[in-house]
């Protein structure tokens, strides 16, 4: 009768432990006896044969991966950044303890303590899709991975609600500074500190451009926009919106006591030795709290260098030859988001030399270039962009930069600096460089103004590169598809392909960074009588191409032509 009992015991042995029995590591007792405390505890076979002392989780991981013929893997070599995200649900890699280390086409590798959890291999290919290759990985290492990735914001910072960190409403109205000081340090140590300082190296070192922190009724959500897509990375619990909003008020140092307007201000924060990045905060009352905004600036993209930002030698050389005439008007065009301010800086950053006076207008200024004097516009203290550029012009200016040309009166000022030998760099937001001077027009403008001041214009939009390390090319592709795009069929000699974005741990979705896709048109003695006469915009654009300006799309094809984009990515941010 003991002798059934025990085959009925042996039976019911999980597979690590019969595993763990075949290969000589435990004792068929031994593995009967830990099986049944773990049965009582209600813990897993594996936790409490590491926690009896009988198998070391070093010694489990090699015998696991001599006896299922495994590959076995040191986590702590694993680079927590690269590893692929969203691929499988949080909830899932923590209820079997996993850890996905990469993916690539239709297949998906996954690290795990005990492969042979059949359960848990068919609900990882259940909810993945995927055929999974499985790696054996030290369980105690495996464990503290999976609880830095799988802990979320909302649980990280869940404590908080209720806690002691509350401010009381009738101490904030009544703050001032000093009480918002004692604030500060008393906030100090809290959650949700290390909560947004997470969020914002978490911003910077995903390459984010901006953070959004977003309430409503019944959620909260935080987005990073990366590569210029937003994703949402975390979503803590509503009831921490007021003070998450305070923390980042406090720090930005913004009225704390008013949340019935927006407002703007700025932060630093230490992400190295000698490495400080600026952020710009925007806050926005809404239905369910207040959505704050917050852009990084990173000051060494306006010194990347020309090269990095994408130019063609023939656009680049067109460029270089406008910014470093005497005098004159350089427009940069296009979208919000479309890259104009880092163009603007990285010709300011050519032309920034010991021997020249520059100053410029923004609204506000984004990236601090010593050497440069830079001033915020302030319209309810009535410095308008008109106003800074009075003062420019008695301030003995070389080079003027004027953030934006919104009316009449700045162009105006803008347009005499020009002609009376200083060199203005501006920005205006208008579809391709043609319609630029149209638009100048119909400001109000006169036509002689425009042609004798601007010497060139160069209109631009991001796209996102293709990863270097998944980018695969389009088999069987038909020509009319490319030829519709733009490509001309003499291009279609068979010496090239388009590329795709696969993904990989290496990038988001198969794109990593972006690059710019720009139309640099400068202004001719044609185009000057066209301007003079009152063309429209169709005819400067037959008059650019007559003269070999590229369109926006042209120029995109010849990133798709290089494998540097996607032909996809370039019809998505340009017209025909």
């Amino acid at each position: 009768m003991a002798e059934e009992d025990n085959t009925v015991t042996t039976m019911a042995l999980p597979g690590l432990a019969r595993a763990l029995v075949a290969s000589g590591t435990l004792t068929q007792k031994t593995a009967e006896d830990i099986y049944a405390k773990a049965q009582a505890r209600k813990a897993s076979f594996i936790a409490e044969v590491i926690s009896s002392g009988a198998v070391s989780a070093r010694d489990l991981a090699h015998t696991m991966a001599e006896a299922f013929a495994a590959p076995l893997i040191d986590l702590d070599a694993v680079d927590i950044q690269r590893l692929p995200k969203d691929v499988l649900d949080p909830r899932i890699a923590k209820q079997f303890r996993l850890v996905v280390l990469s993916r690539r086409h239709n297949r998906v590798t996954v690290a795990t303590a005990d492969p042979s959890d059949q359960q848990a291999a068919e609900k990882v290919k259940f909810a993945t899709q995927l055929n999974v290759d499985w790696v054996i990985a030290e369980v105690d290492k495996l464990n503290k991975l999976i609880e830095t990735l799988t802990t979320t914001a909302g649980e990280a910072i869940e404590h908080i609600v209720g806690g002691d960190f509350e401010f009381e409403e009738g101490s904030i109205e009544m703050a001032s500074a000093d009480a918002t000081e004692k604030i500060s340090a008393e906030v100090e140590d809290a959650p949700v500190v290390k909560f947004l300082q997470k969020m914002l190296l978490d911003a910077y070192t995903m390459r984010a451009s901006d953070l959004h922190f977003e309430p409503y009724e019944h959620t909260y959500r935080v987005r990073f926009r990366i590569d210029g897509e937003l994703r949402e990375v975390a979503a803590p619990p509503v009831a921490v919106k007021e003070k998450l909003a305070s923390r980042i008020k406090v720090i930005s140092k913004l009225d704390i006591s008013e949340r019935r307007v927006p407002q703007d201000g700025r932060m630093k924060l230490k992400v190295g030795p000698d490495k400080v990045i600026d952020f710009r905060v925007s806050t926005l009352p809404t239905l369910f709290g207040e959505k704050i905004v917050i852009r990084i600036l990173d000051p060494s993209s306006a010194q990347m260098g020309i090269d990095a930002l994408g130019y063609e030698p023939d656009e680049k050389e067109k460029l270089l030859e406008a910014i470093h005439r005497p005098y004159g008007m350089v427009l940069v065009t296009g979208p919000t988001g479309s890259g104009k301010t880092v163009s603007l800086y990285t010709c300011l950053n050519i032309l920034n030399q010991p021997g020249v006076n520059i100053s410029t207008a923004e609204d506000p200024s984004e990236i601090n270039l010593p050497g440069i004097n830079q001033v915020n516009v302030n319209e309810k203290a009535g410095l308008t962009f008109a106003a800074a550029l009075k003062a420019f012009l008695r301030q003995d200016p070389d080079i003027i930069m004027v953030g934006e040309i919104r009316d009449l009166e700045t162009a105006d000022i803008a347009i005499k600096a020009a002609q009376t030998g200083h060199l203005v760099l501006s920005t205006l937001h208008t579809n391709d460089a043609p319609s630029t001077l149209t638009r100048m027009l119909n400001m109000g403008i006169a036509p002689f103004n425009i042609a004798s001041s601007v010497n060139l214009i160069t209109a631009q939009r991001l796209a996102r590169r293709l990863c270097k390390q998944c980018k695969e090319p389009v088999d069987n592709l038909p020509d009319q598809v490319l030829i519709d795009a733009g490509f001309r069929p003499e291009e279609l000699d068979g010496t090239w392909k388009p590329y795709r974005a696969v993904g990989c741990n290496a990038c988001n979705n198969g794109y990593k960074g972006r690059v710019g896709i720009y139309q640099v048109m400068p202004i001719t003695e044609a185009m000057q009588q066209i301007i003079l006469r009152g063309g429209s915009a169709l005819e400067i654009a037959a008059q650019a191409r007559a003269e070999g300006v590229r369109t926006l799309r042209e120029s995109g094809l010849r990133k798709v032509k290089l494998g540097i984009t996607s032909l996809e990515e370039v019809l998505g941010c340009t017209n025909d």
